[in-house]
């Protein structure tokens, strides 16, 4: 699965965000600084959905947690 990152230029540089994430969104001078940007922003994004989600969670029985590699997944087009 690859994820789908939006590049706008605007007045004094550009905007960038993830197609299929709501709120992941950046800014940079360069359409590179911008790219760079947006990596941290969903790498930032996941952890923070991950504590919340985890902090949701006290007290409930969970039964595992375990990494799920999405490499073989294709989003349709």
């Amino acid at each position: 699965m690859n994820l789908t990152a939006v590049f706008e230029q605007v007045e004094g540089g550009y905007v960038a965000w993830i197609e299929e994430l709501d709120g992941v969104a950046t800014q940079g001078a360069t359409i590179e600084q911008a790219r760079e940007n947006l990596l941290d922003a969903l790498a930032e994004t996941l952890e923070a959905r991950r504590e919340l989600a985890r902090r949701t969670q006290q007290g409930n029985a969970i039964l595992s947690r375990e990494t799920l590699p999405f490499g073989g997944f294709h989003a349709a087009a």
